[in-house]
């Protein structure tokens, strides 16, 4: 280990920060570890402090649940309260972050999350921020596969014809002509700064490419969103358009988090070095990526910005990239790669927070040929805090690493996530606490039900997983984000989110489920892919989110007191089939999930499950489907040995499932010695105990394990 002062830091993360991350940022290794120490001195003694306090406030809640013979919903809330799990809120306030860019601050639109440490995902996510919507319409289910229109190997004209058709239908409801159809205009040409034939509303065209009499490119501008229609008469597609319209290209992802966490497998300095060398590069604007596709060998980067010419004459820029945010890890992760001069590991988060923030000095010094941020901040997410008192020391964090780095006031901006139950509960306070930093806050199911659970573990068995969905905590959670976020003023000036679309192969259902996010008010949503964000970016064309958000601020709060419902499973008791088919499908997701994070060092996939529907697994759903078999366990709908039968049974599905990847060990023939199953067992018989549910202990533990075992054949 290097010393430096009060830290020991792992030679490879030295090299890497004195080699790559520092030069450039006038930055110091000396100076920076030396500081990081001083940090680390004052904060990290409160860091285990609120550890404690999670620890110490699920204890009084198990204990509540296990004593509490009454069943008093107000009883209950009382005692929260009483405890300070439930903290008063804030006086009425309103967030002020300042030098926030559009893309958060006003722009409504999906959002990506991709793992950093792939760095063909992460510039592919990156780029993302323009997609074909001819392409994402013809590779999907978008457009069913019937009445002659099936995907074949050679092109098919038929669907290439209902594509069209539909993208035409799209331009006709948001872009509508004077008279007729786009898709009959045999030229489209600009003269005096309006179209023709001309649009109904001529406001709606901001720009073009080439010359005006015969355009390249049209550029509209429609519920802040971007839409290019593409012209080329020599192109195959084009020349079937009387105009020579070759493709529709919207404005999709406009905003992405690159990863450090939950899609991430990082257990050592090997992996972490990796994961900030990525985002480095992605600061710098000079991550590439080799790519194979179609046996063809080519290197990926980051495509350059967008340019136009205005109505007036004027060059127009547009960003050629999604607007990128990084998320940390949470705060109750340690890592070995430094270490006090006792040897104690040092929360994980901190270290996420002054390397992150270091990379990102790159895009504010311009020391590349891109540009992230423009109005000079740096985007980090933290998932996983509960309550007020965590964010307040995230604040703090941020505050200290700004000096250390001489970066000016609230540079660094905060994205809240609101997936943790005593976040939810206590939002307002939350958001108080970073009211001149947050940018963000959001939703999701997964890591949310997985903390639910955990959080009622003793008070009985819960619903099955789908049936969650119905209990009336979860759109009480929804609808009280959003209220609170707009109560703090978060409408345009920060995003609101909702979760993710977790079958990415399914695209016509995400299509007629997830419009529902604009119209609950949300100005972000999650999806699995640049497709996913080409096709959710049309929701935001036929929703107004921010007229939608000034509508529901006139809506009646949702109620606080039908979030504390605990989703517990009542009368009637569930058929023994039932049960064992849940367990099943618990089981079998969480091995497909665990051979790729431990054997494989992949963080989140595409997974089938039991009925092979290949599904968008990170560690949220592994920690909500092992909550839930722990859960049932502990309150006897299942035991111990057909626990262990049902694993043993799905280990073989599993295999099956993975039998064509080369790279693939089977747990079915050795069990007993396969670290993969024996660590799925770990987070089900152990998933009681856990604080909060989490995996992410389990799963670094046998990470590193395997990588071992590997090192040693």
């Amino acid at each position: 280990m290097k010393q430096y002062s009060r830290l020991s830091i792992h030679p490879q993360l030295d090299d890497f920060v004195s080699e790559e991350l520092c030069p450039g940022t006038g930055i110091r290794p000396e100076y920076l570890w030396n500081g990081f120490a001083q940090i680390l001195a004052d904060l990290a003694p409160r860091n285990s402090a609120l550890l404690l306090k999670r620890s110490a406030l699920q204890d009084a809640i198990d204990t509540w649940y296990r004593e509490d013979t009454t069943n008093n919903h107000n009883a209950h809330i009382a005692f929260l309260r009483e405890i300070g799990y439930l903290q008063n809120e804030p006086e009425p306030f309103t967030i002020c972050p300042e030098k926030v860019d559009p893309e958060i601050s006003s722009v409504a639109g999906p959002q990506l999350v991709v793992p950093v440490d792939n760095a063909r995902y992460a510039v592919n996510a990156a780029n993302a921020r323009w997609g074909s919507l001819y392409d994402a319409l013809y590779g999907t289910n978008a457009v069913p596969e019937q009445n002659g229109m099936e995907m074949t190997l050679e092109f098919n004209p038929i669907r290439g014809q209902a594509v069209v058709e539909r993208a035409m239908d799209f331009l006709d409801a948001h872009f509508p002509l004077q008279q007729g159809s786009h898709g009959n205009v045999p030229k489209y040409c600009i003269a005096e700064g309006n179209l023709h034939p001309p649009l109904a509303d001529p406001s709606l065209l901001v720009g073009y490419q080439g010359n005006p009499d015969s355009p390249a490119a049209l550029l509209f501008l429609h519920n802040g969103l971007h839409v290019e229609i593409a012209i080329d008469r020599r192109h195959p597609i084009g020349s079937q358009h009387p105009a020579g319209v070759k493709d529709i290209i919207l404005e999709s992802a406009v905003t992405t988090i690159m990863d450090c966490e939950d899609s991430v497998a990082a257990v050592d300095v090997e992996d972490k070095v990796h994961v900030y060398r990525n985002w480095c590069g992605i600061m710098k604007g000079d991550l590439q990526a080799d790519v194979l596709k179609g046996g063809r060998h080519f290197r990926r980067s980051l495509n350059p910005d967008r340019e136009y010419t205005g109505l007036d004459g004027s060059a127009l820029t547009l960003h050629g990239r999604s607007l990128l945010l990084v998320r940390n890890v949470g705060m109750h992760m340690m890592t070995d790669i430094v270490q006090l001069d006792d040897n104690t590991p040092v929360p994980e988060t901190f270290l996420d927070g002054l390397l992150t923030a270091l990379a990102g000095m790159h895009d504010l010094l311009g020391n590349g040929p891109l540009k992230n941020s423009r109005t000079g901040s740096i985007y980090i997410v933290k998932p996983k805090m509960h309550g007020p008192e965590e964010v307040a020391l995230q604040v703090e964090l941020f505050s200290r690493i700004e000096e250390l780095l001489g970066l000016a006031k609230n540079t660094l901006k905060i994205g809240i996530m609101d997936e943790e139950r005593r976040t939810t509960v206590n939002l307002a306070a939350c958001i108080h606490a970073a009211k001149e930093r947050v940018i963000f806050i959001n939703t999701g199911f997964l890591d949310r039900t997985g903390d639910e659970i955990h959080t009622v573990m003793h008070a009985g068995p819960v619903l099955p997983k789908n049936d969650m969905k119905q209990a009336r905590w979860l759109p009480a959670y929804e609808d009280y984000n959003v209220d609170i976020g707009l109560r703090c003023g978060l409408r345009g000036k920060a995003q609101i989110g909702k979760g993710m679309w977790a079958m990415p192969d399914q695209m016509a259902e995400m299509i007629t489920a997830k419009i529902e996010h604009p119209r609950s008010g949300a100005g972000t949503a999650w999806v699995p892919s640049p497709t996913a964000a080409t096709l959710h970016a049309l929701h935001y064309h036929e929703e107004d989110v921010a007229a939608v958000q000034l509508q529901l601020e006139q809506r009646r709060q949702a109620e606080l007191d039908n979030i504390l419902i605990p989703p517990l499973l009542g009368e009637p008791t569930l058929s023994a089939e039932t049960i064992q088919r849940e367990l099943e499908n618990n089981a079998q997701g969480i091995l497909g999930y665990m051979v790729r994070w431990i054997d494989q060092g992949i963080g989140c996939s595409k997974v089938p499950d039991i009925n092979n529907v290949n599904l968008m697994e990170d560690r949220a759903t592994l920690r909500i489907s092992s909550q839930h078999v722990a859960n049932w366990l502990l309150h006897g709908l299942i035991n111990k040995e057909q626990l262990l039968q049902t694993f043993t049974k799905m280990a073989e599905v599993v295999d099956a499932q993975n039998a064509s990847d080369p790279n693939y060990q089977k747990m079915a023939t050795d069990i007993d010695n396969n670290i993969s199953f024996q660590a799925a067992l770990d987070l089900v018989f152990k998933g009681v105990e856990t604080a909060n549910g989490y995996t992410e202990f389990t799963l670094t533990q046998r990470r590193r394990e395997f990588k071992k075992s590997l090192k040693n054949s």
